[in-house]
Order: C-alpha cells, then sequence, then structure tokens
C-alpha cells in the first residue's frame, strides 16, 4: 500500500512520543528548522548561499506514492510503509543517498496507484530516521528539501522511478506577506492553545518563525488539511498566494475546534453536575447514617411499604406493589422512570382495597326514604325493594348449611346493574341518591355524555406521558369506598371514535359476571366491582347498544299525571323554592287552580324540571316585591300567575277542537326521548294528476307509513265511498307541522290512514280523540311501544278518547288509574276500525239513521257535553 502518516494528526503523533523517545523528538524539531538556521547562518557566511544554491539532486529519483498525505520542503512528517515494493524501495534509498521523490496519489484508496494516478507536483525528500515494526511495517522520519514536477517514466518495476524537474517558489518580499505571515502564525497559535496536547516547545518555535514561507509550509504540516486543500498549498507557486489559501482554511479549522470545544464543555458540564449531585447525595446519606437519620429516599420507601401493609390488598395486586416497591428503592431520585412508579404505587395504595360501609338493609327504613324522597314511582320503589330483601336474606342465611351449587360456570352474584330509562326531569339521578341514603351507603356520579376514548373507562397504558386510571377507579378513589352506589348517567349518550368504543369498556363493568375481575389498563391487575351497586341512567334506549343493553335490566320512568305532579309541587318543589328564594314558608302559598294551571298551560312535560322553574320564577317575582318594601302575604291565584308569567304557552283543548274541526286534520300520538306528544297529521288536495308526497321532517319509516297508508286507502276505495276519479284529478300532500323537528317511527300509520280518508270523504275527526298504531297494507293494525307514555300525552293534552291496536290492550294496567279511569280507550284490530271510531258519520249517513231511529239525542248531547268539557260522555 502506499506510504501514509503514522497518525491522523500530528498532535497525536506527539502525544505518542512519550519520554523515552526524545531523540527522536529533538531530532524531529531540528529537522524542521534547519533552512530557518541555514539562513540565519547565511547572514553571517556570504558564501553559504551560493552553497545551498549550487545544491545538486539526481535527475532520476525513486518515486513513493503516498495515501492522504503530501509532504512539504523544509518539514519533517513521519511515514509508515507496508507494500513489499514499497519497503525495498525504502531499503534501497537507505542503503544509497537517501532521497526519494515523494508524491501523494489521486485516490487515497488505490493500493498500488500507477504512473498516471498521482498528481504531478512533489517533494524531494531525505529519510532521517527508519524503525523496523513487529507487524512487518516500516516506519520512517522523511524530510523535504525541494518541490519538483515528475518528468518522464523510467521504470515501474521493482518500484516507480521517473525523471523529476525542480520548481522553485516565488518569494515576494513585501509588507503585505509578512502580514499574512504573522496573521497564519496568530491563527495557528490560536488553534494549539484548544489542543492540550500539541508541544509548547513546538509552538514557540513556529510562532518565532519570519521566514513566510517556512511559516506556510510548517503550519499546513501541522495542521489537518483535506488532501486537494494541501496539494494545491504545495502546487501554488507565489509564496502570497500560499498563505492566503492557509489562512482561509485556518480560519475554517479554528471555528470548528471552538464549537467542538463549546459543546464538549456543555457535555463536561452535565457530566460533572450528575457526578456532584451523586457525590452529595452519598455524603448526604452518610451523615444521615451517622446521625441516625434516613434519607428522603429511604422514608418514601419504607412509607410505601407501610402502606401497602394497612390497603390489605389482594394477592395480585400486593405481589405487583412490592415488586414496583423493590424497583423504586433501586432507582435513583434523579431518574424519569422514578416519578411513574412513585405515581403508580400512590394509586394503588389509594385506593379502596378493604373499605366499604356497611349495608342498612332495613326495608322499613328504606320503604320510608323512598316515599319521602319521591312521590309515586311505585314499581320502582318495589324493585329497589326488592333488592334490598334479596341481600338481606342472603346475609341472614348465610350460616345455614346448603348444598354446594352444581353450577361451575356462573358464580354467586352480588345483584344486577338497574337501568333507569325516562325523559327528563322525572327523578333518575335523584333515585340513585335516595337509594345510597336507604342503604347508607356512599353515592358517587359519573356522567357519561359525550365521552367517545375507551381510556375513559379503562384508563391508560402506563407507557404513556400523563397516563392515569379511568373513571371507574379515579372516582372510587375519591369516595373512598369499595361498595357506593355509583351512578353513570347518560349511558345512551355515549359516542365512540379511533380512540375506541367506550360502550365496549363498559360491558366488563357492568356484567356481574365479568366485574368481579375487572382490568384498568394503568392499574394492570384486577379489580373487585362486585360489591359496587351500579346504576344507570338514559332519555332512550335506541342509542344504547345491544349488548350493553342486555347487561343492564331495564326500568322505565314514564312521567307524573297532574295529580302527582301538584302532589310533587306540594311536597317538594314549593319548599325548594321557598327555601333557595329566601322566602319564609308564610309569605308565599299556591292555590290548586294555580298549580294546575302552571301544569296544563305553562309546562306541558313529563317530569316537574320546568315546573319547578316556573315555580321558581313566580317565588323571584314574590321576593322581589317584598324587597321592595310591601310586607304581606302572597296566595297565588291564576290571575296572579298570568300577571307574573305573562300569557300561557299551551292553549289546552280549544286548540285542539279548533285544529280538528277541519276534514283532513288528525291528531296522533308519539313517542320521544323526552315522553310522549300529540302529533297532527295534516292533508290536503289540489288539482294534478296522482302525485303524493310528505314533509316535515320525517324519516324512512314515517315515509314508508305514509305510502302504505295511502295504499291501503286507494285499495279500499269502494267500501269507503271515495270516487275512483279522486285519485286522478288531484295530487294529496301530507305534513306533520314541526317540520324543523326530526320524526320518524311506524305507530302514526293509523293516523296518516285516518287523515286521507277524512280529507277524501269530508268527514272531520271527533273531538279529543288520539290514535297510535301501526298499519299493514291489509289493514291490520299492530302493535306499539310505549303506550304508557303516550295515553299520559293525551292526558296532558286535554284527549278523552284514545285508540290504540288491540294487542296493547294489556299495556293499559301500566297506566295510573286516575288517568285509566277518566279516559276512555278503543281497541282496533282493523284500520275500518280506528276510522269508524275517529271520524264523524257523514251527513247521509246521520240523516238516514235518524228517520230510521227516533231516540238519538244522546250521542248529540254527548258530543255538547264534550265541547263543554263534560265529563259524562268519558264515564
Amino acid at each position: 500500500m502506499p506510504a501514509q502518516r503514522w497518525q491522523s494528526g500530528i498532535h497525536e503523533f506527539f502525544q505518542s512520543v512519550g519520554e523515552t523517545d526524545e531523540e527522536l523528538l529533538n531530532s524531529f524539531m531540528a529537522s524542521i528548522f534547519s533552512r530557518f538556521q541555514n539562513k540565519e547562518d547565511a547572514s553571517s557566511d556570504p558564501q553559504a548561499d551560493d552553497k545551498n544554491e549550487g545544491q545538486k539532486f539526481p535527475d532520476v529519483l525513486p518515486i513513493l506514492p503516498l495515501r492522504g498525505v503530501v509532504v512539504y520542503p523544509n518539514t519533517a512528517v513521519p511515514l509508515t510503509v507496508g507494500q513489499p515494493r514499497s519497503i525495498r524501495l525504502v531499503d534501497d534509498v537507505v542503503g544509497g543517498d537517501k532521497l526519494v521523490g515523494l508524491v501523494a496519489a489521486l485516490d487515497p484508496e488505490k493500493e498500488t496507484p500507477g504512473p498516471n494516478e498521482l498528481y504531478q507536483i512533489g517533494t524531494i525528500a531525505t529519510v532521517h530516521r527508519l524503525l523496523r515494526a513487529p507487524d512487518g511495517t516500516v516506519r520512517l522520519l522523511v524530510q523535504g528539501m525541494a518541490r519538483f514536477r515528475l518528468g518522464e517514466f523510467v521504470g515501474e518495476e521493482p518500484y516507480l522511478k521517473a525523471h523529476v524537474h525542480l520548481v522553485p517558489e516565488t518569494e515576494e518580499a513585501n509588507i503585505e506577506t509578512d502580514a499574512l505571515a504573522r496573521n497564519a502564525r496568530d491563527q495557528f497559535q490560536q488553534i494549539t492553545q484548544m489542543i492540550p496536547s500539541f508541544p509548547d516547545e513546538l509552538v514557540n518555535s513556529i510562532t518565532s518563525l519570519e521566514d513566510p514561507l517556512q511559516t506556510a509550509y510548517t503550519i499546513a504540516n501541522f495542521q489537518r488539511i483535506d488532501l486537494k486543500d494541501a496539494q494545491q498549498i504545495l502546487e501554488l507557486d507565489s509564496v502570497y498566494e500560499k498563505l492566503k489559501k492557509l489562512i482561509g482554511l485556518l480560519v475554517r479549522e479554528a471555528e470548528v475546534l471552538q464549537i467542538g470545544q463549546k459543546i464538549q464543555n456543555e457535555a463536561r458540564g452535565e457530566i460533572e453536575k450528575v457526578q456532584r449531585d451523586y457525590f452529595l447525595r452519598e455524603q448526604m446519606k452518610a451523615i444521615q447514617r451517622e446521625l441516625g437519620e434516613k434519607d428522603e429516599q429511604s422514608e418514601e420507601t419504607e412509607e410505601f411499604r407501610k402502606k401497602i401493609e394497612d390497603a390489605k390488598m389482594p394477592e395480585e395486586a400486593l405481589k405487583q406493589a412490592k415488586r414496583e416497591l423493590d424497583r423504586l428503592s433501586r432507582l435513583p431520585t434523579a431518574a424519569a422512570e422514578y416519578g411513574v412508579i412513585r405515581t403508580y404505587l400512590d394509586w394503588l395504595v389509594t385506593l379502596p382495597w378493604s373499605k366499604s360501609t356497611e349495608d342498612n338493609l332495613d326495608i322499613a327504613h328504606a320503604r320510608a326514604i323512598l316515599n319521602k324522597d319521591h312521590y309515586g314511582l311505585e314499581d320502582v320503589k318495589d324493585r329497589i325493594l326488592e333488592f334490598l330483601a334479596v341481600r338481606k336474606l342472603r346475609l341472614d342465611r348465610k350460616d345455614e348449611k346448603k348444598e354446594e351449587s352444581t353450577d361451575a360456570i356462573r358464580r354467586e352474584r352480588e345483584g344486577v346493574i338497574l337501568c333507569f330509562v325516562g325523559p327528563p326531569g322525572v327523578g333518575k339521578t335523584s333515585l340513585g341518591q335516595s337509594i345510597a341514603r336507604a342503604m347508607e351507603r356512599k353515592f358517587i356520579r359519573a356522567s357519561l355524555g359525550g365521552v367517545r376514548d375507551e381510556a375513559e373507562i379503562r384508563g391508560h397504558r402506563r407507557t404513556y406521558i400523563g397516563a392515569m386510571p379511568g373513571r371507574i377507579l379515579q372516582s372510587l378513589r375519591r369516595v373512598d369506598s369499595r361498595n357506593p352506589v355509583f351512578m353513570l348517567d347518560e349511558v345512551d349518550k355515549l359516542t365512540n371514535d379511533f380512540h375506541g368504543d367506550p360502550a365496549s369498556a363498559l360491558l366488563e363493568v357492568l356484567d356481574p359476571e365479568q366485574n368481579a375481575e375487572f382490568r384498568d389498563n394503568y392499574l394492570e391487575v384486577s379489580y373487585d366491582l362486585s360489591q359496587v351497586f351500579f346504576i344507570t341512567t338514559a332519555n332512550t334506549l335506541e342509542t344504547i347498544p345491544r349488548a350493553l343493553r342486555d347487561r343492564m335490566e331495564i326500568i322505565f320512568l314514564s312521567g307524573y299525571t297532574e295529580n302527582e305532579k301538584k302532589a310533587i309541587a306540594r311536597g317538594y318543589l314549593i319548599p325548594r323554592q321557598i327555601r333557595e328564594n329566601s322566602l319564609r314558608e308564610d309569605e308565599i302559598t299556591f292555590t290548586d287552580e294555580a298549580l294546575q294551571m302552571l301544569i296544563r298551560q305553562y309546562t306541558r312535560e313529563s317530569g316537574v324540571r320546568n315546573l319547578e322553574r316556573k315555580i321558581g320564577a313566580v317565588c323571584r317575582k314574590v321576593g322581589t316585591k317584598i324587597a321592595e318594601g310591601i310586607n304581606e302575604k302572597f296566595e297565588i291565584t291564576p290571575k296572579l300567575v298570568e300577571e307574573y308569567l305573562d300569557h300561557p304557552i299551551f292553549l289546552g283543548p280549544e286548540e285542539l277542537n279548533k285544529r280538528t274541526s277541519i276534514p283532513g286534520v288528525v291528531p296522533g300520538l308519539a313517542w320521544t326521548s323526552f315522553g310522549g306528544e300529540v302529533l297532527f297529521i295534516e292533508t290536503t288536495a289540489m288539482p294534478g294528476g296522482r302525485g303524493f308526497q310528505v314533509t316535515g321532517s320525517v324519516g324512512n319509516v314515517m315515509q314508508e307509513s305514509a305510502r302504505a297508508a295511502l295504499s291501503y286507502v286507494r285499495s279500499r276505495a269502494v267500501s269507503l265511498k271515495i270516487p275512483h276519479e279522486f285519485f286522478d284529478k288531484y295530487d294529496v300532500h301530507m305534513h306533520i307541522p314541526s317540520g324543523s323537528q326530526p320524526k320518524d317511527g311506524p305507530s302514526a300509520g293509523v293516523t296518516m290512514a285516518t287523515s286521507l280518508v277524512s280529507l277524501i270523504t269530508g268527514r272531520k275527526a271527533r273531538p279529543q280523540v288520539g290514535m297510535t298504531g301501526e298499519i299493514t297494507l291489509r289493514g291490520q293494525v299492530l302493535a306499539i311501544g310505549g303506550v304508557k307514555e303516550k295515553v299520559l300525552a293525551a292526558h296532558r293534552n286535554g284527549l278523552t278518547t284514545v285508540i290504540l291496536p288491540k294487542y296493547n290492550e294489556p299495556d293499559i294496567d301500566d297506566v295510573p288509574d286516575e288517568i285509566r279511569n277518566t279516559m276512555k280507550f278503543i281497541f282496533a284490530e282493523t284500520v275500518d276500525d280506528v276510522i269508524n271510531a275517529a271520524l264523524e258519520k257523514a251527513k247521509a249517513e246521520k240523516k238516514q239513521t235518524q228517520k230510521s231511529s227516533g231516540k238519538k239525542s244522546k250521542p248529540k248531547k254527548a258530543k255538547k257535553n264534550v265541547k263543554g268539557k263534560s265529563t259524562a260522555r268519558r264515564r
């Protein structure tokens, strides 16, 4: 291989030269400044110049290729030779005149460069020192003498030989050249100050040079320079240009060293700080041991150890806690993982693994609490009392000898998950609070509305930054009890996105078969949720996933009757609003007529939330008058209600009778998540050509029901006495008012068919009659849901007769007695039954009936009584 330097840089070379090789270092430095000394000698001996200028070199010299290094005249360079032909060249040179031509190879990776693979300018050098290494390589110290240009090669074996032509440098003797030389020496001195291994003697010798050419070559020899830049300095003829090129390289090298030194100092500072903190911490530990004290980390470890013992965790959690505590004790407090483990242990020891409250299972006590807090809702109260009774029997009879269960799959469960479904304001959340009071358990509530991330339920993995457990364990930690009454509100308003499905995560929480081993992603150990009394609330079941709905026992809260609202207002709402508005009990009273007016004409709802708001508004009006100095007792009458709350919002049965006095308008009953309501179906006809359209923001199901109703009416045109040409001459338009509110469902089918028949035959709907039911194309009336809610809505709106499918007759038992006894129910099997019961008879039929029978005044009297708000016909 071509000759190369011993080391990558000259400062490494001097670092490798120890005290045992001072002779090599002295000879090396003496050879460097030989030309400088010759110039000094020349000043005292004029004949020296002639002698130097007359020095002759052979015309033909052996050529030694160099790898990645350039040797300059008047400089000494250590080289390593390992290729056999190069070693033979060195041996022949040392045995002769010791002169050799040194030329850099164009490609440093080339093992045996040929004549055309060398630079044209090189340096004649003499071999000063030769050392043979144990690995077979030869190390030699050469000194550059003069520049030359390669001529014709005279041989390539056993090594390269070529004619050489001397190329002397052009030395400018002017102030600019001297200034550049001084600048180069200053730059070099600045660089050597950033290299601690550079010998001070060599630095002082170089900075004391005055000859510009000697300065350029010496600094370039000791400076780390790329091969192309180093060769360019050698090839430049002008000393002035050599110095300019060299200064540019020195400035760049100085900047690189400064940046590297800055980075090194910063890194050293960080290391020193860590080491300093470590030593100080160890000294502190030693001092604390001498004083008999414990360091902060040891105290924290012992504190966690005590908390782990006091927490009474199950075996799996105990093993995990001890494992993490051992890791914590071995970590330094400055470690990033220390805080993560500490937070995890804090969660483990603060969860209520064994803390619980003792249940009060006195059924009489629970019944008294529920009756005190809530009026009505007997079905719901009975189900809660049943739950308490079963739990009481289990505890009372646990010591009795029982046969072991043969069911190896299903374990003994603590209870079921209750789901209260009903419109807003019917007392779903307050029922949960009453249950907690009755059982003397702690109560906690979490709203799930809008939750879309599975981690909200299961927690985050500990690998995430800021990870923490889910809402379930967070709430249990906050309430500090393993058996609270836990209410999950708005379970029907869960959403999902790419973070996962929280409803699926709730399957494990709300499944009595699984929640005894609930695993939170953060905790990573099982936690027993079987002792928690979970209660969920929802406004509708449609948006709850079927799998989640299957885990829960559904209890419907349909709404309150008028009498129940009055009782709730007197027992709960009025006293609460008097208290919240800082009034005295004797300063304001409500008459029954006033409450009835608030319920009927201002708050037509299933619950009592808006009723409480209206009562509060009246109380604030009274409070304002008392604050103004009007000290008197206020008895709220319908007149004062209208004065304080402006005109009524709902007009009552008069509005309903007015709207249904036109053929084609029929009231139907609908179910919504806010309870039942009355829905008017309006149909009109206009000249056209068999067109039919439905408007009113209706869904696909209602669109299909409308078309099924139209098809049925057209198929029964003969029996209904409808002219066939009607559908050829007229367009039919069906509309459901409140068009901005989306509506859908199959139970409007009978109302749509009745509306079409009413329009075409001109028969008006009977006063105060509502209907609901799904129809088929063959005219059958199918069962529907939400009967109780729809009947309550009919009662609120002043309807006295409700037409229901025959199959829904058993559902009337769910309707409160006070409503069932004051309303008339007609059960229809076919659409013809609905039409006959809902529409008045045609005029021709009326006249014919009156002629055939002389006693037909009773129906007329009933109709008159209905208009006069009489209840005779209903009875």
